[in-house]
């Protein structure tokens, strides 16, 4: 912001100077007079001076008006200053155009400079990849430790051992130990990478250099490998450090196996990495740390010992994690003394740290939308819906009794079907109420925290996802079923396919995984078809035996619009 303001005044100071330079030099403080005028006055011996300026034009000075100059245009003949000395006139020379000259080349100058000095920037921009957060040039306030990062307890144990080895080397040294060189951290986006890797940096006390895999892909070949030596180099000089590279799947992922395929500049930003992991002294205080969400598609050379010794999952948070991230998040806003934590946690599952913040922030501009001093229960549930589904339709008035008719069947056949098939799961919420994302309605089950899905969990699941467009044939019939469930038959196709594909759980192509093999998948999608079709018949089927219970969910939601799981559990008693 300095930089820019200084830059803003420069520039004004410099336009006002042109300005007035202009103005000054464009004054027409003189008058014109003709050649014939001139030669008259000069016979008539009325002239008292004649400049010539730079052979091209005359200013002449007459004896009865010494003030006032007038312009003539020089004839240019070899005899004239002859003649004029013959008429007794008073020859000078000079340069009316002296100042706008200095002005010119002051003005290329200062160009010039400005167009050197902008290149010069541009190219140091482009170098300057690297964000130095040196924590001596750190306020306190913004150091990241681990009283920041809640949950990921177990990621914290692992780069425990990391941070003392880079406080005391010469402690692991004399027992002949090798420092990591480098740490994987995997996992979704949002659990709290980035975060880890800041944490490690601040509970150690040295500098941080972060930069994205991005920042090495470039057009031109070498660029690339010049910046990861320029990196690695500029960390080395501080002794101690923590360089960190945010989405490195952009320069590590598997090298092409024919050369015709390969990719040139992020191979040799790759083999660039690769080297200079290898070239750290055994007991150097440097650890790179990477962070990925795509572990799957990094070069093996990457994840070998000696590289990226350490692979570390940073996973969901659990219950308990979801709670201490939830108090974390809520420490600086005020709560009413309805909202439970506890609650909130439960209701939350498969979200991810940055979702959860994402959610106790948007409930505070709620309230803060509603000139509220304080954040009750409410305001979180809206900000739920807001983070799930997008924010509710204000105006609903061109929605049809039709369309809330469908769309209250299509959300009661899935809670139905998750009451009945997973009566573990809590239905948080049922809505009908359309959404800015262009959801009709949702309907939002929370498991139980737990490890592993059975065989017929998953098969339940499945049920739970096609329930919506089975609700939707039984009351309105086969060619009465709408668009709405596209979303639910993706999320479904894409889990027996997991089913079948990965996890070996299908009775007839049993425990082998096709993703490992280099075959004709025509027999498995016909087999993802008849177990789809089977699930989809038994979905039928069970709301066919429900039917009752099915019309008072979706007269409910009619009614309400929107239901809990206490609803349900009424209706189903």
């Amino acid at each position: 912001m300095k930089n820019k303001k200084l830059m803003i005044i420069a520039v004004s100071i410099i336009t006002i100077i042109v300005a007035v330079t202009t103005w000054f030099l464009t004054k027409k403080d003189y008058e014109d007079m003709t050649y014939n005028e001139f030669i008259n006055n000069i016979e008539g011996s009325s002239v008292s001076e004649v400049k010539i300026i730079d052979d091209n034009t005359l200013y002449v000075t007459l004896k009865n008006d010494g003030k006032t100059q007038y312009k003539v245009p020089n004839p240019l003949k070899d005899d004239f200053k002859e003649y004029l000395l013959l008429q007794d006139v008073k020859i000078g020379t000079g340069s009316s155009n002296m100042l706008q000259k200095t002005f010119q080349t002051v003005g290329i100058g200062l160009l010039l400079f400005g167009v050197f000095w902008y290149i010069r920037k541009g190219s140091n921009n482009n170098k300057q990849v690297i964000v130095d957060a040196n924590k001596n040039k750190i306020s306190n306030n913004n150091i990241v430790n681990f009283s920041n990062v809640a949950g990921n307890d177990e990621a914290k144990d692992l780069v425990k051992d990391i941070i003392d080895f880079i406080k005391t080397p010469e402690k692991y040294a004399e027992m002949g130990a090798r420092m990591p060189r480098g740490v994987l951290l995997y996992g979704p986006p949002g659990t709290g990478k980035t975060l880890m890797a800041k944490a490690v940096a601040g509970e150690a006390d040295v500098p941080y250099y972060a930069v994205s895999g991005s920042d090495f892909i470039q057009m031109y070949v070498g660029v690339g490998a010049s910046r990861i030596r320029q990196l690695f180099k500029k960390a080395k000089k501080t002794e101690k450090a923590v360089i960190f590279i945010d989405e490195i799947d952009a320069i590590g992922k598997t090298r092409a196996g024919k050369a015709t395929a390969s990719n040139d500049e992020r191979d040799q930003t790759l083999n660039a990495l690769l080297t200079e992991m290898s070239g750290f002294n055994d007991n150097e205080g440097i650890v790179v740390i990477a962070a990925t969400n795509r572990i799957d598609t990094l070069d093996p050379a990457l994840l070998r010992p000696g590289r990226f010794d350490r692979q570390i999952e940073i996973g969901l948070p659990d219950y308990n994690a979801r709670r201490a991230i939830i108090s974390l998040h809520v420490k600086n806003k005020p709560l009413h003394d309805t909202v439970d934590v506890d609650y909130i946690a439960k209701d939350t599952v498969y979200f991810s740290g940055a979702m959860l913040e994402n959610l106790m922030n948007e409930a505070a501009i709620i309230t803060a939308n509603e000139n509220q001093r304080v954040i009750k229960k409410e305001h979180i549930d809206k900000a739920f819906y807001t983070v799930i589904a997008g924010a509710q339709k204000k105006d609903r008035s061109g929605i049809t009794f039709k369309d809330k008719q469908i769309t209250a069947y299509h959300e009661a056949g899935h809670a139905l079907m998750t009451k009945l098939l997973l009566p573990d799961n809590i239905i948080s919420k049922v809505t009908i109420i359309p959404s800015t994302k262009g959801a009709g309605g949702f309907s939002m089950n929370i498991p139980k925290d737990k490890m592993y899905n059975t065989k017929k969990e998953i098969i339940s699941n499945i049920k739970v996802l096609l329930a919506g467009r089975a609700s939707e044939e039984i009351i309105f019939g086969s060619d009465g079923v709408t668009t709405g469930a596209s979303n639910d038959i993706k999320k479904a196709s894409n889990l027996i396919k997991d089913y079948i594909v990965k996890y070996g759980m299908d009775e007839d192509f049993g425990l082998f995984n096709f993703e490992s093999a280099d075959m004709n998948d025509t027999s498995i999608v016909n087999q993802c078809r008849n177990e789809i079709k089977k699930a989809y018949d038994s979905a039928l089927d069970i709301l066919k035996n429900n039917i009752d219970y099915l019309n008072k969910i979706a007269h409910m939601l009619i009614e309400k619009e929107t239901i809990n799981n206490n609803d349900i559990d009424e209706i189903c008693a």
